[in-house]
């Protein structure tokens, strides 16, 4: 199988869709990967030949962004877990590995918090710390490093941008995360002007879902896994004292801080990155 061989469909949950690319290889296990966001898709370009080999990979676009319908509005947690059933359910696979970045690695860690029988293995990417008041604490943490990493006039326009995204402007919502984009970037020179496909981002799926992670519970502490975890954050990350949040929700867990790195460790030191990735899944 290469990396040509793929197939999209349009996978139905309810009256919801979820645009899903599957790159099959047969009788291998399963890696389903979470993007970022919420309400951003990212199509995993980077991931796809560094693990097609060996796994049968799956990506799709969350609930309510532009490719993946939402007609039912609802962005409860609940949904979010049933669509990763869903998914799995429609490829006959029983079993599975979550690869999750930033938000993405925050699904993950509420889907394994509900049924952990399903997961082989958990990978987090600079995941999302927690839910409730930790999310809270978190967005906190990442607004200073904003502020800390543009200018005085680019931060006014974000304040802008993200009150008029508050109020449903798409347009908006895209030109706050070309700007987060590039402070998240702005410490890596070779990286500073990397432009994102921000096409089918949705504000209505990031603002829905943002609410709900705020009134979700917070997460279990997760002590004897029957399934192995490991957990990456950049050296330069957009987080702060929150991370001890994940960390300690995961006591068996394998937890790498990479080198030269912020919120995107796979475009800043990807050697380092996809050695760990590697070592996790044995690929």
């Amino acid at each position: 199988m290469t990396h040509s061989q793929k197939i999209e469909t349009m996978i139905q949950n309810g009256s919801d869709q979820l645009y899903t690319v599957c790159y099959p290889n047969p009788d291998k296990e399963t890696i389903i990967l979470l993007h970022g966001g919420p309400g951003t898709p990212d199509d995993f370009k980077l991931f796809i030949p560094k693990l097609e080999k060996d796994y049968q990979l799956i990506v799709f676009h969350q609930r309510g962004t532009r490719k993946s319908p939402c007609p039912s509005g609802d962005y409860s947690m609940e949904a979010y877990i049933a669509d990763i059933n869903t998914i799995a359910d429609h490829f006959n696979v029983d079993k599975f590995h979550l690869l999750g970045h930033s938000w993405g690695g925050l699904y993950a860690q509420i889907y394994a918090s509900k049924i952990p029988e399903r997961l082989l293995s958990l990978f987090l990417s600079s995941p999302g710390t927690g839910t409730g008041k930790q999310w809270k604490q978190m967005e906190k943490e990442m607004m200073n490093y904003n502020k800390n990493h543009c200018t005085t006039i680019e931060w006014l326009k974000m304040g802008i941008y993200s009150l008029l995204g508050g109020l449903g402007s798409s347009k908006a919502s895209q030109a706050l995360y070309r700007q987060v984009a590039r402070n998240y970037n702005a410490d890596y020179p070779a990286f500073r002007d990397v432009t994102f496909n921000l096409s089918n981002v949705s504000v209505r799926a990031g603002n829905q879902t943002r609410k709900e992670i705020m009134a979700y519970p917070l997460l279990p502490r997760l002590e004897h896994p029957a399934f192995p975890i490991t957990v990456t954050f950049g050296d330069n990350d957009i987080f702060g004292a929150s991370m001890h949040f994940v960390i300690s929700r995961y006591p068996s867990a394998q937890v790498f801080t990479i080198k030269n790195s912020g919120h995107f460790p796979f475009f800043h030191n990807p050697e380092d990155y996809f050695a760990i990735l590697h070592q996790h899944f044995g690929a």
